[in-house]
């Protein structure tokens, strides 16, 4: 069998978390293959709103089995809480949730690190989550990291005293006021490994080739977006680690040749959070109502999110970069009762019309090149069927599909997983 992949073709906060959770049936297997307790992937259903940070969103349901891969990173204290808020939905989720030895931990230090790190920026700092994720990336990657495979040795304790009282060092190095007790940090720490150690750690890329050779059906879930990737997206203003389809296959351990679809999560419009350019930014009346209609707050963070007209260059782009092979709208509920939309279709780069992504989009260099479009007022919300759909939709749905070359298969009329419209 092959393996189909889920990912978001913006700055994060696509909605991915609602599409895994209605995906979930079709799948006996759902891998999330990069990032850390950074992502809020948010579902909702039968009244209730969960927000996921580690765990993958397919563990609302009872037959599928769920895996964080390698190319995940894992805060301990973060994942009990996610766990302890599973608790009351009565799901067991050690027998439905399985860990890749090969995924990294972050350490107290780590999120030390991180603030410490980004407060000696100042104004130039990165909109880093304060969660420890970058500087546990770069101890994988400088070959210094701590994984979920070396809580099994009995000599980790040894391992994370030397790692911890590197950090320790290096923290100075930023010269910042820096008020922290780390021994009451590693106390919840500790108790915390004694928690994950409960679970099953597994060698994930054997058990997910086994299981395409039995036949299962595997969905790789991806975090935040493709505009935050480490070598593609808006670089220093991203993340650190592979978002795109890349990522998939270095953060699960599978072949290029076993990816089947991809299907590329997008807003109506777009949003960002933290700093970074953001061609298609609104700072009028129109922005801040984005902002209200859409509830467009990290999960997370709980950080505003900065909003604007769906810009299609980057989304082109990170279509191109992925190989997207089938289109999921998100939001379009959001826009309903606008007096018109814009949709950017070009950038004015440096005084020349063009139609892809530039290696800088800062505003000094690129100016959006806007096209109109008339908005529908219907409320989209109770709407079960694409039939249903007023004509301005369908007129906006058709002209995105003929630019980017993609059916859009899927469009969102609303947070809940019932309202999710099949066209």
């Amino acid at each position: 069998m092959t393996v189909d992949l889920l990912l978001g073709l913006q700055w994060g906060d696509e909605g991915k978390g609602k599409i895994v959770d209605v995906l979930t049936k079709d799948y006996d297997i759902i891998a999330r293959f990069q990032g850390g307790p950074n992502a809020g992937h948010t579902l909702e259903f039968d009244g209730i709103k969960h927000v996921l940070r580690t765990i993958p969103s397919g563990i609302f349901h009872e037959k599928s089995m769920n895996l964080i891969g390698n190319g995940v990173v894992i805060d301990p204290v973060v994942f009990k809480k996610e766990l302890e808020g599973l608790i009351q939905f009565d799901i067991d989720y050690k027998a439905k949730l399985l860990i890749s030895r090969k995924a990294h931990l972050i350490l107290p230090t780590h999120r030390l690190l991180d603030a410490a790190s980004e407060a000696s920026k100042g104004k130039a700092k990165i909109g880093s989550t304060l969660k420890g994720i970058g500087p546990t990336y770069m101890d994988k990657t400088g070959r210094n990291g701590i994984r979920v495979g070396d809580l099994e040795l009995n000599n980790w304790k040894e391992k994370y005293r030397n790692l911890a009282n590197k950090h320790e060092s290096m923290i100075g190095f930023y010269n910042v006021d820096m008020q922290y007790d780390l021994a009451e940090m590693e106390v919840e720490f500790f108790n915390a490994v004694e928690t994950l150690k409960e679970l099953t750690f597994i060698d994930s890329e054997a058990y997910l080739n086994d299981a395409m050779k039995s036949g299962k059906t595997i969905l790789a879930e991806g975090a935040q977006g493709s505009l935050l990737d480490i070598d593609f997206g808006t670089y220093p203003f991203v993340t650190s680690s592979t978002t795109t389809a890349a990522g998939a296959c270095t953060g699960l351990g599978i072949a290029p040749n076993k990816v089947k679809d991809v299907y590329g999560i997008f807003k109506a419009y777009t949003t960002r959070v933290g700093s970074g350019p953001f061609p298609t930014e609104l700072f009028d009346k129109v922005g801040l109502e984005m902002a209200k209609v859409g509830r467009e707050f990290g999960a997370v963070t709980g950080r505003p999110r900065r909003c604007g007209w769906l810009d299609l260059v980057a989304l082109k782009y990170t279509c191109e970069i992925n190989g997207v092979t089938k289109l999921m709208m998100m939001k379009s509920d959001v826009l309903s009762g606008f007096d018109s939309l814009e949709v950017c279709t070009a950038y004015n780069y440096k005084g020349k019309i063009i139609k892809h992504l530039p290696y800088n989009i800062e505003p000094e260099n690129v100016t959006p090149v806007y096209s109109k479009f008339k908005c529908w007022a219907a409320d989209l919300t109770k709407m079960t069927h694409a039939d249903q759909f007023p004509k301005e939709l369908i007129a906006y749905i058709e002209f995105l599909e003929k630019e980017l070359e993609i059916p859009i298969e899927v469009v969102s009329v609303g947070p809940d997983r019932k309202q999710t419209i099949y066209r």
